[in-house]
Formats: structure tokens, C-alpha cells, sequence
């Protein structure tokens, strides 16, 4: 009886070995190194993508088959079907992961990665609308009296006041909150599990008080609810209920339909350099690691920036 020869495996076994190394790189992303949800959703997506791509050719035994000719054919399948630079970087960078990771283990006998070039991402400037446009945004949930517009309006107040990422706003507590009024205050999470506080002004505190008054108790159906916002049902809105809470909201003031749940961080960060205040300040708002990540709000190479915002004005109120 002859003896199938060891080292080629059934493509359905190659299929299911490839599926446990990665679900066990992105539990070691999500356990070892405390990788946001999100990350590891885009990293398993991107990291799936490949697999899908190399599972088509015959020859594949698995990830430590697969050598720097098949990835970067992959990179130019990723460009050919349009995909941004922007993606495909994101991309390669979860394959030099990967690849990584697999290479700690001894999973593969060597990395493919290695001297593997990205391609190149110029940064762009982010998307801003104008102080008219924010104003007409914020009133749409104003005109209407409901609980769930309370809830809206005291959202996007409170995001366009503290430059918050999504993520942050849906994640936050009602222990979270200052209400004082001589310094409100917000305490989020950001990235890398890094406490900030921001300071709010009068009009989000406003909002809020409505909301907490008048709002939410109507919303809440579990009294040792703890999330700040909740949905119809009464638990924690998520990223994607705020995304469609905007989109309507975006509509009904006439904005431009590429407005996303960044782009009053984006305003918030612009206007407040135009307003005058420091970027160091920005970035301690932004929670921006790096104060270069915040410097492209400026427009300005970084030589001019002091100069420029010392000249600047107050956003009219």
C-alpha cells in the first residue's frame, strides 16, 4: 500500500493549518499585545484577503511556502483592483506582522518580509467643514425634543468640544463625567489604554445636562446601566449606531455626504489652531502620541507654526 509522502498536505488541510496560525497571531495581538478590537478586525480581514489570494495556487503548503515573489505578487493584485496606497500599506504592515510573529514561534524557517518595501503614503491633510457648517450640524438635533435627539445632540456637542475619537465618545461611562460647571471635564480611554482628560466649554455641558435630565433616563431599562450613551434598547450605542446617527444628521443640514464620525475631530482640531490655541495643547486634546501627527492640522511646515497661530484669531463664538 503505498505511503502518501509526508510533506505535501490536502489542500484542505493546508486550508485549516493556515486558519489556526492566524487565529493564533490575532489572539497574540489581542492578548499579548493588547491590540484595539478594531486592529485585530482589520488585521484578520487584511491577513484573510492574502490567504484567499495564495490559497489559489497549487504549489501553496501553507504560510512557510509562501516566499517575497508571492507577497508582492499579491501587493500588485491589491493595486491592480484599485485599492488606495493608503490600503495596501495597511496591508503589507499586517503581513510583516504576521510574519513576524510566525517567525518568533518557528512556524516558518524564514521571514519573506524581510526587505520587503511598503509602498510609499504621502500624508494628507485632513478633512475639515467650516465653523458655518459645524453650527448648522449641531442645531439639526436641537429642533427636535425627543430623548434619542437629546442623546444626539449631547453627543456631537461633546465630540466637536473635545476632538474625541469615536471610539472614545461610545465608549464612555457616566463615571467618566465632570458636570461641575466652574470645570467640566471628560476622562476617555485612548489608544495604547492612555488616560486624557478634556475640559469641555458651556454649550456641551448644556447638552449634556438635558440629556441626563430629560434624555436618558427615558432610554435606560436597566438602572445599573453604566454607558454614557445608550441605544433604544437601552444598552451601550455602538460606533456603527453613531456612524448612522451622523449620516442622517449630515443629510438634514445639507453637508457634504462624505462627512464621517472623524470629521468633527478633524474641525475641532483645525479650528482650534486657527483659533489660536498652542499645538501642544492640540495634541494633549488628540491624544496624539507624537506631536508630528498633530502638526498636519497646521498646513504649515513646522517651522512656521508658532508664528503663524500667534497671529491668529478667536473662531467667532
Amino acid at each position: 500500500m503505498a505511503i502518501s509522502s509526508p510533506e505535501r498536505l490536502s489542500r484542505p488541510d493546508v486550508l485549516a493549518s493556515m486558519s489556526r496560525s492566524l487565529d493564533d497571531f490575532l489572539a497574540f495581538l489581542a492578548v499579548e499585545k493588547g491590540a484595539a478590537a478594531n486592529t485585530v478586525a482589520a488585521y484578520g480581514n487584511d491577513l484573510r484577503q492574502l490567504a484567499d489570494f495564495i490559497g489559489t495556487r497549487s504549489a501553496t503548503q501553507g504560510w512557510h511556502s509562501l516566499d517575497r515573489a508571492a507577497i508582492q505578487d499579491f501587493i500588485l493584485d491589491l493595486k491592480e483592483r484599485g485599492y488606495t496606497e493608503t490600503s495596501v500599506a495597511r496591508k503589507v504592515a499586517a503581513v510583516r506582522s504576521l510574519y513576524a510573529f510566525l517567525s518568533a514561534e518557528g512556524m516558518v524557517p524564514t521571514n519573506p518580509t524581510e526587505g520587503l518595501t511598503s509602498p510609499r503614503v504621502g500624508k494628507s491633510l485632513p478633512k475639515a467643514i467650516s465653523p458655518n457648517e459645524v453650527d448648522e450640524l449641531l442645531e439639526q438635533p436641537a429642533r427636535r425634543a425627543t430623548p434619542e435627539a437629546k442623546r444626539d445632540r449631547a453627543m456631537l456637542e461633546l465630540l466637536y468640544a473635545t476632538g474625541m475619537r469615536v471610539t472614545e465618545l461610545v465608549s464612555l461611562d457616566m463615571s467618566n463625567l465632570n458636570l461641575d460647571p466652574r470645570s467640566p471635564y471628560v476622562r476617555c480611554l485612548g489608544k495604547g489604554a492612555k488616560e486624557r482628560t478634556i475640559p469641555f466649554h458651556d454649550q456641551a455641558l448644556e447638552a449634556l445636562t438635558d440629556y441626563l435630565e430629560e434624555g436618558r433616563p427615558l432610554m435606560v431599562r436597566n438602572k445599573n446601566e453604566v454607558a454614557l450613551f445608550v441605544n433604544r434598547r437601552g444598552e451601550r450605542l455602538t460606533r456603527q449606531g453613531f456612524w448612522l446617527i451622523l449620516k442622517g444628521y449630515a443629510r438634514a443640514a445639507n453637508l457634504s455626504s462624505d462627512i464621517t464620525p472623524h470629521t468633527l475631530r478633524h474641525s475641532f482640531a483645525t479650528h482650534m489652531l486657527r483659533g489660536g490655541m498652542p499645538l501642544r495643547n492640540v495634541q494633549e486634546m488628540l491624544g496624539h502620541a507624537n506631536i508630528s501627527t498633530t502638526q498636519v492640522y497646521t498646513h504649515l511646515t513646522s517651522d512656521h507654526v508658532r508664528e503663524v497661530y500667534e497671529r491668529a484669531h478667536p473662531r467667532a463664538q
